[in-house]
């Protein structure tokens, strides 16, 4: 038995659907049947009444549930006061990012947070959107700092998860000016004489973002894909040796933009082909833990509970400090 078929299970008891559960624990709906029917396996009894709609749950299942959250927050607690026997534990936040949001959003955020909350200690973990993700999920992460999109949501439990807005990212396009200061490339270009185009991979969170815009202009876009990459600093470097038009994050060109390395690919008759993300951190909600009796297993709650003291003082900063809108 795995324990995120117990998550899986929990997930399921408290939406009840299938699908909607698929969502939030980023599987597809067959996956996530499967490790349903895999939990059942393990029971050896049905835990989910599948004559009626919407789902509900077995007697069997019902005690499960109960179950299964006792022993959920167990394990998080015996988690955490596991990571607390590490001496940087205690006052080390761990943060998970996408790569574009760990080069370009991350070091001056820190900076200025520093500046209004305090020092704090760091750790970062850079990966892809949903890598990161999963380190949340998981708990292999103390934050989660993402983009949010309409067209690319991100589907976290609200009842397990907490959010908190950070600010705001424009993508745009972006290209290499000429000798004389204009757009090497102008957009929307011309069906027989398309512009080359510097993407993002199929996988890539800003892939679907992009992609949709393109789609969606009102002005028809030809474009000739000669290079893509997953992340943007990727795109980046090649839009400042003049290989094409790049659509990139403000953060990742403001230096290049002010040092006019990179100007914009928009004509003035075109003034909707970028589109606004949102930036926002994400945590599991605290659980209250009743400490343990025996002194040893009390010491290390205690040790536990040391550990988050900073993540929740940063976080209530966090909160206190979101924009407005």
């Amino acid at each position: 038995m795995e324990t995120k078929w117990l998550e899986d299970f929990v997930s399921l008891a408290e939406t009840r659907s299938f699908s909607r559960s698929a969502q939030l624990r980023h599987v597809t709906q067959p996956a996530f049947s499967r490790r349903i029917q895999a939990l059942e396996g393990w029971a050896g009894t049905d835990l989910v009444d599948r004559s009626s709609y919407p789902t509900r749950l077995t007697p069997a299942g019902q005690t499960l549930y109960g179950q299964a959250i006792e022993m959920l927050q167990g394990l998080q607690s015996t988690r955490a006061m596991l990571r607390g026997h590490s001496a940087a534990a205690h006052d080390v936040i761990e943060f998970a990012l996408p790569h574009t949001l760990a080069f370009t959003f991350f070091p001056p955020w820190i900076t200025a947070l520093r500046e209004h909350f305090g020092p704090l200690k760091t750790r970062l973990i850079a990966l892809n959107v949903h890598d990161a993700v999963l380190r949340l999920v998981e708990g292999s992460c103390d934050v989660l700092i993402a983009y949010q999109h309409p067209s690319q949501p991100l589907q976290l439990d609200t009842n397990r998860y907490e959010m908190v807005l950070l600010g705001h990212e424009v993508v745009a396009p972006w290209v290499k000016p000429d000798a004389d200061g204009a757009p090497r490339y102008r957009l929307p270009g011309r069906p027989g004489q398309p512009l080359p185009y510097l993407g993002y991979a199929p996988g890539a969170y800003l892939s679907g973002i992009v992609d949709q815009l393109i789609k969606e202009s009102g002005t028809a876009i030809h474009l000739d894909r000669v290079y893509e990459t997953d992340m943007s600093e990727g795109l980046k470097a090649m839009a400042l040796e003049g290989h094409g038009i790049a659509f990139l994050p403000h953060s990742a060109v403001r230096q290049e933009v002010k040092a006019r390395k990179l100007v914009s690919a928009l004509p003035p008759e075109i003034d909707r082909l970028e589109a606004t993300m949102e930036i926002r951190a994400y945590r599991e909600r605290p659980v209250a833990v009743a400490p343990p009796k025996a002194a040893r297993a009390a010491r290390q709650h205690e040790e536990a509970v040391q550990s988050k003291r900073a993540v929740d003082a940063l976080w209530a900063h966090l909160v206190d400090t979101q924009p407005t809108h």
